[in-house]
């Protein structure tokens, strides 16, 4: 399902977006929806992130991984990289990916700053545990995934990455053993409405308490 605001990634860049290019290295063709992305995340504003088109990822249309020279430096000095299938392969063709719409663009990219954002938080050691237990443990994998989507939908992205799920699940022409890894690792559609209330209630709970004192 693709919704009324789907409009292709390769648009103009609007001026106020551009400030969220700092330390980031981004394909003039994805610019808009990344930074758009980027936008949700002001925490990531000095963080180093190459955005780069990759032939073929196994398995993947986008991943998001630290830098190995950079693992071991400092927090501050880390840099990260998000490969992005230049390609969407379907069963009887293929899409450029960068004429996917562009609120699909903005949550795949969306899901993925949630990694970094998760990234973020470990410590050195955490992020070599943490890279080894997502290759060979599926309830590792399955978390990660939940947790980045967790981090995109705290950060105000729910909508963009319903949308992405949507299109992923019911895309007649994506592959089935595709679709039925997004089922099986990530928060299906429902998980994240029931989230956004959850977030709401707790939001409104808040607002109540700093009221009433």
């Amino acid at each position: 399902m693709i919704t009324a605001h789907s409009t292709t990634s390769a648009s103009v860049t609007p001026p106020e977006l551009t400030r969220f290019g700092h330390n980031k290295c981004i394909p003039k063709v994805i610019e808009k929806p990344v930074l758009t992305a980027l936008s949700y995340y002001p925490e990531l504003e000095d963080v180093h992130i190459k955005f780069v088109f990759k032939k073929n990822i196994k398995g993947s249309v986008m991943q998001a991984q630290p830098l190995p020279v950079s693992i071991f430096k400092s927090r501050e000095n880390r840099q990260y990289q998000i490969n992005i299938s230049s390609l969407l392969k379907l069963v009887h063709a293929a899409t450029p990916i960068h004429q996917l719409p562009e609120n699909i663009m903005i949550g795949w990219i969306g899901h993925e700053l949630g990694h970094i954002m998760d990234y973020e938080q470990r410590s050195k050691w955490g992020l070599v545990q943490f890279g080894l237990s997502y290759l060979f443990s599926p309830g590792h994998r399955k978390q990660g995934e939940t947790s980045a989507d967790t981090y995109a939908v705290n950060h105000g992205l729910a909508d963009y990455i319903i949308d992405t799920k949507k299109f992923i699940l019911e895309h007649a022409e994506l592959p089935k053993a595709y679709k039925e890894k997004i089922a099986r690792l990530y928060l299906s559609p429902d998980a994240i409405v029931e989230q956004v209330r959850k977030l709401e209630e707790k939001k409104a709970a808040e607002q109540k308490k700093a009221l009433s004192q």
